[in-house]
């Protein structure tokens, strides 16, 4: 996949996201809307009862990804994320909540155009690429 032409070496999806304070409020929503809406219990049950920790993984994880500061890798090292959620079960149900849910806090920060396609389509490779059960 190529990256759409506004991002590049001058202008990250970072960048254009606004700063660490926007990739927080955010994974707030993500998690926000995780711990109430029914329709992400399945996922929810995935997570630890008080959320705290998850959220600033999260947080951290995607400043790095994103292209800005490398604050998970700087705590944690390399994210190897399919070892880290090997422990869990992540199949088709597992992966849309999970999409479904960062479409929500997405929609709730106001994320469209280029940088809400560039994002869906990382947020699905990605969760496709979590899946370790059919």
């Amino acid at each position: 996949m190529s990256e759409p032409s506004s991002f590049g070496a001058d202008k990250t999806p970072f960048d254009a996201f606004g700063n660490e304070e926007a990739v927080r409020s955010m994974v707030d929503a993500f998690y926000d809307h995780m711990d109430t809406d029914e329709a992400f219990a399945v996922i929810r049950a995935l997570h630890p009862k008080d959320l705290g920790d998850s959220r600033d993984k999260l947080f951290k994880f995607l400043c790095g990804w994103l292209g800005g500061p490398q604050l998970y890798v700087q705590e944690y090292g390399h994210p190897r994320l399919r070892q880290r959620h090997a422990a869990f079960a992540i199949g088709e149900p597992e992966r849309d909540q999970w999409l479904t849910c960062m479409g929500m806090a997405m929609d709730d920060r106001g994320i469209d155009g280029e940088l809400r396609v560039f994002l869906g389509q990382r947020f699905s490779h990605v969760a496709d690429f979590m899946r370790n059960t059919h």
